[in-house]
């Protein structure tokens, strides 16, 4: 038999928590509340920006006058080539992207911004990177001491 407790509205057994405890445990378990949290930015910025969340993601990933390759796309997003297809398709149907060939090889198809695309992504970023309250209310030092942990856990090894 094992006792049932409840933290941050998540219901653990006490099993898994000596299972899972430590500092790095609660660490990733408040990150991932905090995401939760502002879980709801992403769709509401994509709506006020007439696009949906994949569009705002996709956006996201494409540098100003930089062309990426469709499949690198698509394993960045996380999804089949297939998919990136039906998103770059209502994209470039509104004049945001446009496919070209890659130089390299004809058969590889990179995407790139176009300028009214490259418009419409400062803008979805202008209201994307806006920080949850959460992150605001943190003092300026706060601020840059969770950027720079965030960084270097992000850093590849």
């Amino acid at each position: 038999m094992f006792e049932v407790v409840n933290h941050m509205g998540t219901q653990l057994s006490s099993t898994a928590m000596k299972r899972h405890s430590g500092l790095a445990c609660e660490t990733w378990e408040l990150m991932f509340d905090l995401l939760m949290a502002a879980r709801p930015h992403v769709p509401s910025v994509a709506a006020a920006c007439g696009l949906t969340p994949a569009q705002c993601h996709l956006l996201r990933l494409l540098q100003p006058g930089a062309a990426l390759p469709m499949r690198r796309l698509a394993e960045s997003l996380g999804c089949d080539a297939s998919n990136v297809t039906g998103i770059v398709d209502r994209l470039e149907a509104r004049g945001l992207v446009a496919r070209r060939p890659a130089g390299h090889d004809r058969r590889v198809k990179e995407l790139a911004l176009t300028p009214a695309g490259v418009a419409a992504r400062a803008q979805m970023l202008e209201r994307l990177t806006q920080p949850p309250e959460p992150i605001a209310r943190l003092t300026a030092d706060d601020q840059q001491a969770l950027c720079a942990i965030l960084r270097k856990a992000l850093q590849k090894t």
